[in-house]
This record gives structure tokens, sequence and C-alpha cells, in this order.
């Protein structure tokens, strides 16, 4: 299920990710130092990282600084604006640097930096894309593809579309690698247990399944090999692949314009 983002109060949540997040002032003294928003973030996010959002509370974070859930909220008002800062946080991992030597080049890099952030952070990939978070690091990502094909002769228009098309599919790529990963915590059914009830079962009832589908036989190893996790192991060579075949286009798009 899709988690969106910006669901907090717009003021606040706009000076929680764009202010700086220092040390904060305790309103009342006590034995323990006071916290900062940036502690909390990185708990936050430590949480999401081993538990995903549905671990994700106020008082997990809370257990994971030695703090009550009641404390944290002298610092964030709640977890919707906690998601937002958390997803924007992330997001500083990614490099913002262009200066590969030609615009394919740097596309390629800013696509495989990204794909790497969804796998470390896989709960990044419930937040919807249909409202952004609007933080400084979520912005970053999207102006360092934008000044990437600044170097095209595309238009506008045609720019922004291929933008949302790279980053629509290396979320998409990334969340099949990422759901093939947790399949078996969150099922409790290894993969090659899973094939190995399942291929003689159909086999069973669709006896002339290859007669009836033989373009999908033809495919041949797109078959998990005796129960191997195929869209673990092939997910990179998937996203590469697709990757290249959508910059050819772009190129093509390009010669064209």
């Amino acid at each position: 299920m899709a988690v969106y983002g910006g669901q907090g109060d717009p003021e606040r949540s706009m000076r929680l990710l764009w202010e700086d997040q220092g040390p904060a002032e305790r309103p009342r003294p006590g034995p323990k130092p006071a916290l900062r928003l940036d502690d909390i973030v990185t708990a936050a996010v430590a949480v999401a990282d081993a538990d995903g959002l549905d671990g994700l509370s106020m008082r997990a974070v809370g257990e994971r600084l030695g703090r009550t859930a009641m404390a944290l909220y002298t610092y964030v008002p709640g977890k919707g604006e906690l998601l937002d800062l958390m997803y924007d946080r992330v997001h500083a991992e990614l490099r913002h640097d262009d200066a590969a030597p030609d615009w394919r080049a740097a596309v390629m890099a800013w696509a495989r930096d990204l794909w790497a952030l969804y796998l470390r952070h896989p709960w990044t990939l419930q937040v919807s894309y249909a409202r952004p978070v609007l933080g400084p690091h979520e912005q970053a990502a999207l102006e360092t593809i934008a000044r990437i094909l600044e170097r095209t002769s595309l238009p506008d228009d045609l720019r922004r579309r291929v933008i949302g098309t790279l980053f629509h599919f290396t979320r998409g790529a990334a969340q099949t690698v990422a759901e093939s990963r947790h399949a078996t915590a969150r099922t409790g059914v290894a993969d090659r247990e899973w094939w190995a009830a399942r291929a003689p079962a159909l086999h069973r009832v669709a006896p002339d399944f290859a007669e009836r589908f033989p373009a999908s036989i033809r495919l041949g190893g797109s078959a998990p090999a005796e129960g191997e996790p195929y869209l673990e192991r092939e997910g990179t060579a998937m996203f590469e692949t697709g990757l290249t075949v959508l910059l050819d286009g772009v190129e093509a798009t390009i010669a064209g314009a």
C-alpha cells in the first residue's frame, strides 16, 4: 500500500525540512542531554530499514534512542512529518555529480545511484510519487537529472517526460528486486519451496502448458532454475538492460528532434 508524504502541517513541515536540524532547546532541564532532530531522523531511518514502515512508530523510534515516544514530540509534531524528514534524509546519500563525459554516461550513473538507494532503504518504495515531500535532498535528485538532460537538444516538455520515465523505471525495477528479497521473510516460505510446490501442481492441472504458451517457454532462462531466486539473481541485469534500451530511445528521440 502506498504511503503519502506531506500529510503534516505545511508550514511546520517545510520549516523542519529546510531549516537547520541542529540541537533543540529542551523546555525543562533533565538528566539526559537534549536530543537533536537529526538524531531522531537517523533513528527512524534505522527502524524503517530494519522493520519497514509497518514497524515505524514514535514509540519504536523513542525506544531506539532510550526515550519515550512523548519526548520526541518536542522535536517533531508527529509520524507524518517524521516520514517526510526520513524520506528526504536518505536522498542526501545520492551523489550530485554530473561531470561524466557525456549526458548518457551521466544519466546511467544517476540512475544506478538511485537504484542502489532504493535497495538500501526499500521502505522508500512505499512513499508515493503522487505527492512529493518537497525537501532539499529530494529536490537535489531532480535538479541533478534535469541539469544532465539540459545538455541534450530535447525541448522542455520532452525532457520533463523523459525524467519522469527515468524515475518510474528505476523505482519499478528496484521494487521488483526488493520484493523478491523480502518474500521469504514476509511469507515464511523460501523461493525454492514455493517453486517446488507450485511447479508440479501447475504441470498436473495444465499438462498442455507448453503447447498453450510456447512463446513463454521459448524465453527459456526467464523461469527460475531449481527454485533459485530468479528476480534477485537477474534483477541487476534486467535494470541495466532496461536502462540501456530506454536511453537508446532517448538518443533516437534527440536525433529526430
